[in-house]
């Protein structure tokens, strides 16, 4: 990277607390600077300028990874958000920046949810681009149907995929893919939940939606 603008470690710093602070969220400039304000009583990143460049430095050190927005097949096209879902490029950043280890997380399975979140979108990615497609997330702003992530292969098939720390929302994220089946012109090859707690990789009888846990995501 030639690039030999000086830059502000401690901006620098406060943006990656900030979007630690975020990970597997939609979460705008705008709400990402206020954010830095509220903990920190400083202007160090004052303009929606300054933090673009600061995220076009993280981007091309590939520090960060922001899962695009899906806008196919859907019947209501124009009711799809546009906002990526941020990440770091492994949760493990995230975790060293908010200084979390194992017993925090388990004290906060908000925050673990969103981490989880992450170490499952960080391994769909590596599978499908290797398989030469791409990972995106879906949203429609209007109804707030949301999707964590559609897996779309090289020759536009796509899968869609819902991830959830505890078995528990199982039942919640068949609702919701069932939802966005009954929406989608051309339909999912396949839909699955990625959980952390099962022991078996399981196709739902009457949904057809495979269960697994992100143990089985692995060569």
């Amino acid at each position: 990277m030639n690039d030999y603008k000086k830059r502000d470690k401690n901006k620098m710093r406060l943006l990656l607390k900030s979007l630690a602070r975020n990970e597997s969220t939609i979460v705008s400039n705008q709400t990402i600077i206020k954010d830095i304000d509220d903990y920190e009583d400083t202007d160090l990143i004052e303009s929606q300028i300054t933090l673009n460049d600061y995220l076009d430095v993280l981007n091309r050190l590939h520090i960060i990874e922001n899962q695009e927005t899906y806008s196919e097949n859907y019947r209501s096209p124009q009711r799809l958000g546009k906002s990526p879902k941020r990440h770091l490029t492994d949760p493990s950043l995230a975790c060293a920046c908010l200084d979390l280890n194992a017993y925090k997380l388990l004290s906060d399975l908000k925050t673990f949810g969103f981490m989880f979140e992450s170490l499952v979108a960080r391994d769909l990615r590596i599978y499908i681009e290797h398989l030469g497609g791409h990972l995106f997330h879906f949203r429609d702003n209007v109804s707030g149907l949301e999707v964590d992530a559609i897996l779309e292969f090289a020759d536009g098939l796509y899968a869609a995929v819902e991830i959830k720390l505890g078995y528990d929302k199982v039942e919640e994220a068949k609702i919701t893919l069932q939802k966005l089946y009954d929406n989608m012109i051309i339909k999912p090859q396949f839909m699955c939940i990625i959980t952390s707690n099962f022991n078996a990789v399981v196709k739902d009888p009457e949904t057809g939606i495979y269960i697994l846990p992100i143990t089985a995501l692995k060569p």
